[in-house]
């Protein structure tokens, strides 16, 4: 297994998730934009991320990497909104929530690593 596989397997297996869960929602006008929200959020990093590793340098990598920090922290945000409107129970949607924040806790990990290397984002 390559370098990153793992953190690109958990990152694919988030974005199935969020698309199975927002196949749930209720096909009401709030249901559908929050769908709709943490479709664009929730599936992003896992691509983000595959860009991120084919770099053109260290910085370009950190800067896509820090892309990929900010949509697992807005997808975060909505799956706190969704919990708040009572749609789904925090139990729905715990592990996810979980496994979102864990992520986000590693790409930032791997962010101020780069950081203390002396490696500085463009963005």
């Amino acid at each position: 297994m390559a370098k990153g596989d793992d953190i690109q397997e958990r990152l694919v297996a988030l974005a199935a998730n969020i698309v199975t869960f927002c196949s749930g929602l209720p096909k009401t006008a709030a249901g559908s934009h929050l769908a709709n929200q943490i479709l664009r959020s929730g599936t992003s990093p896992a691509p983000n991320y595959a860009e991120a590793r084919g770099a053109e340098s260290d910085r370009d990598f950190v800067h896509k990497l820090r892309v990929v920090l900010k949509e697992l922290n807005e997808t975060e945000v909505w799956l706190q909104i969704i919990v708040r409107t009572g749609i789904v129970s925090p139990d729905a949607i715990r592990a996810t929530r979980e496994e979102c924040t864990s992520l986000a806790r590693i790409i930032g990990a791997s962010i101020r690593t780069m950081k203390e290397r002396g490696v500085a984002s463009s963005g």
